[in-house]
């Protein structure tokens, strides 16, 4: 099917011209893309006040978006679609109730949502605690449809069954079919190939060739006669250094014929007007629901044109719907009795407050603010608790997934900062977890994460207790010319990095990293090698048993965190202002 491309400006849209235009079939494609669980908007949260209009400056926000969904909705004989390019889950304190309650889903249908991809943050607790998610779903209520066309399952590995057995009863399905008001939309969803690198935990899941899949998809879907196929790819476009949108999505418009429309996710990208490739129109809204995109098309005699475009900013313009906003005020009632209270917190208590912003900007990794902060945290935490401390503790700009920004900082806003993963405690947050290195293997740490950060900025990574003297000048591998210890009283301590130093010294940060360094050789294809060891310099060959334990003397591992390592370091800072909230020191400014 032919796409044309008739994008006009506002001005335009009411042009003698544009009304003189033989009338067709209007649709309306209302959606967004990398909602990463951002139910009460943009930090901070204690800003966020859906239900009253022009108080804050948050943005987002179910409530807000539901609003948004019913006031842009297409008129009577209109059809509207509402989608979501995937990466909906993981990001925020309301994912850690996912796996008992379902929630979001059920949450995301009442608003409308008809089609939902999954991205690769879905997988982050792995294939069978999504399915446990999607099964809780179901539980509570009718969900969208959930898409992903490209999974391939292990036929041997029994740890993808749950959510194969999901594919087999329809509640995600490879393609789909929507019929209204006498118009067919097929539809599929395709995970990108960086996407699928950033899976770390699909696995026994893998993802088929992108393009392939796309083309048999639009094959199939054109075989069942529809009248418009939708790509919801969760593959997504970025601004190259000439300025120019291009990536997956882009390769894939240009390579796959039949694709009326591509959905785009992943990248975070925000598109104020259509990127057109061979007529197709690509759209992506960014993420965390900031905005939420309209996309308008008149179908007419088999043809298609864009005939409206743009981005809606979800802001406290927008009055929040309150049946959506009861909802999630309940769930966060229980977010806090489940997940904060026995932590000795609220989902509301103000811990620190900031005139400043603490960001991680991923073209400037290596000035971030908040990546200094979040090391020296999780190293005065493990010294706090932990016996022995550690020497150093360590952060990658990759696994920070939010700002700090100006005003106060309730818990559920540190926790957006480091909210990847889980620990065997099904606590949300990767566990911290701690190994012993030599100096020589502490040297080659820094120097192949100096060189893969070079090309890719997610991991470059921040220490404290460590200081380095580095020439960039040098060749790969002979750029760290020397590594001294920080001591918290000021004093140093020179590391010997010489192969005949076999004193180890200990390195402390999230099981997710450490488990990356002990694959060192593995990346660099044997020419490094670094062994993580614990105290007494045996092999750990299992991540997990180097958990940090912050309580020893209760029975079991009371695994610390990432972010209750941040909250505890700004609750100890300074009350500079006197109004009973700590300040964030200055020094991170």
């Amino acid at each position: 099917m032919r796409l044309f491309f008739a994008l006009f400006a506002a001005i335009l849209s009411v042009s003698p011209y544009l009304s003189a235009q033989p009338a067709g079939k209007k649709i309306v494609i209302l959606h967004t893309n990398d909602l990463h669980s951002h139910i009460t908007g943009c930090a901070p949260e204690s800003d966020y006040t859906p239900l009253i209009v022009n108080d804050d400056n948050t943005r987002g926000g179910f409530a807000r978006i539901a609003s948004i969904f019913k006031e842009e909705k297409g008129g009577e004989g209109e059809i509207t679609l509402i989608l979501d390019g995937g990466d909906f889950l993981m990001g925020t304190l309301f994912q850690g109730v996912e796996l008992t309650t379902g929630f979001q889903l059920p949450l995301m249908k009442k608003m409308g949502y008809d089609v939902v991809a999954i991205g690769n943050h879905e997988f982050d607790w792995g294939p069978d605690k999504l399915a446990e998610i999607i099964n809780s779903s179901l539980r509570g209520g009718e969900i969208p449809q959930l898409m992903l066309s490209n999974a391939v399952f292990d036929p041997v590995d029994q740890g993808d069954d749950r959510l194969a057995a999901l594919f087999d009863k329809g509640a995600i399905t490879r393609k789909t079919v929507i019929e209204r008001e006498g118009v067919k939309i097929g539809f599929f969803s395709i995970l990108g190939k960086v996407a699928d690198s950033n899976a770390a935990f699909a696995p026994p899941v893998t993802f088929a060739d992108q393009v392939k899949t796309a083309m048999e998809m639009t094959k199939q879907l054109e075989g069942e006669g529809c009248d418009i196929i939708i790509c919801l790819s969760h593959s997504g476009v970025a601004t190259d250094k000439r300025g120019r949108l291009r990536g997956e999505d882009y390769k894939l418009a240009k390579k796959v014929k039949g694709i009326d429309v591509v959905i785009s996710g992943h990248t975070h990208t925000t598109i104020n007007k259509p990127l057109i490739v061979n007529g197709v129109p690509i759209v992506q809204t960014g993420a965390y629901g900031r905005n939420v995109g309209r996309l308008e098309l008149i179908l007419r005699d088999g043809e298609i044109r864009v005939s409206d475009y743009r981005l809606i900013a979800v802001d406290d313009r927008i009055l929040g719907d309150s049946a959506v906003n009861r909802l999630v005020e309940a769930q966060k009632e229980r977010i806090s009795d489940e997940i904060l209270a026995p932590l000795g917190l609220e989902y509301d208590t103000k811990i620190a407050e900031t005139g400043f912003l603490l960001s991680c900007d991923q073209s400037d990794v290596s000035n971030s603010n908040i990546g200094r902060m979040v090391a020296d945290a999780i190293y005065s935490y493990v010294n706090n608790h932990n016996p022995g401390g550690t020497d150093i503790a360590m952060v990658a700009a990759g696994v920070i997934r939010d700002d700090i920004v100006p005003g106060a900082q309730t818990a559920s806003d540190i926790f957006r900062v480091m909210s990847m993963g889980m620990g065997e405690d099904d606590l949300p947050g990767y566990p911290l977890s701690k190994v012993f290195l030599t100096g020589k293997e502490l040297k080659s740490v820094l120097e192949v994460l100096l060189f893969s950060s070079a090309s890719t900025p997610e991991n470059y990574c921040y220490y404290s207790g460590l200081k380095a003297d580095i020439d960039l000048k040098k060749l790969p591998f002979r750029k760290v010319r020397k590594i001294v210890l920080e001591k918290p009283d000021g004093s140093v301590e020179p590391i010997d990095i010489s192969k005949k130093n076999k004193k180890l010294y200990s390195v402390s940060a999230s099981a997710y990293l450490l488990a990356s360094i002990g694959i060192i050789k593995e990346m660099t294809f044997g020419l490094v090698k670094v062994e993580p060891k614990d105290r007494e310099g045996r092999l750990i060959a299992d991540i997990s048993s180097a958990r940090v334990d912050i309580d020893p003397y209760t029975e079991g591992v009371q695994e610390g965190k990432e972010w209750l390592a941040i909250i505890e370091y700004l609750s100890s800072m300074a009350d500079v202002n006197g109004n009973g909230i700590p300040d964030i020191d200055d020094k991170y400014r």
